[in-house]
């Protein structure tokens, strides 16, 4: 199972990204998507997550400006990030809860599915 996110970039204060992250593999079931950030010497938070039922979740640092949401593909999830401040710079990192086939073959449930890492920055 490989997450391939992409999106991220340099951009000035106030100005807006979209984040995309693509799940793709053996995968039976997607029960969530989630973005995280890790920015220097901190430890990587959760920014926004969404349920495959469409719930979602947002740390209060980013509601109101940070939208998730899951593309008509399957297994895709967005965040788009509006009025952004310098403090959102960080790597943002897609993250999957699924259940996939194995190389035995076997379901296998597991919260702990990364994609690569995207670096945001944005100046002042």
């Amino acid at each position: 199972v490989q997450l391939q996110a992409s999106g991220g970039g340099l951009v000035q204060a106030g100005g807006s990204l979209r984040l995309s992250c693509a799940a793709s593999g053996s995968i039976v079931s997607n029960y969530a998507m989630a973005w995280f950030r890790q920015a220097p010497g901190k430890q990587r938070e959760l920014v926004a997550s969404i349920t495959s039922s469409g719930s979602t979740n947002y740390a209060d640092s980013v509601k109101a400006r940070f939208t998730i949401s899951r593309g008509n593909a399957k297994n895709t999830v967005y965040l788009q990030m509006n009025s952004l401040k310098p403090e959102d710079t960080a790597v943002y990192y897609c993250n999957a809860d699924l259940v996939v086939i194995n190389g035995g073959g076997n379901y296998e449930a597991s919260k702990d599915y990364w994609g690569q890492g995207t670096l945001v920055t944005v100046s002042s």
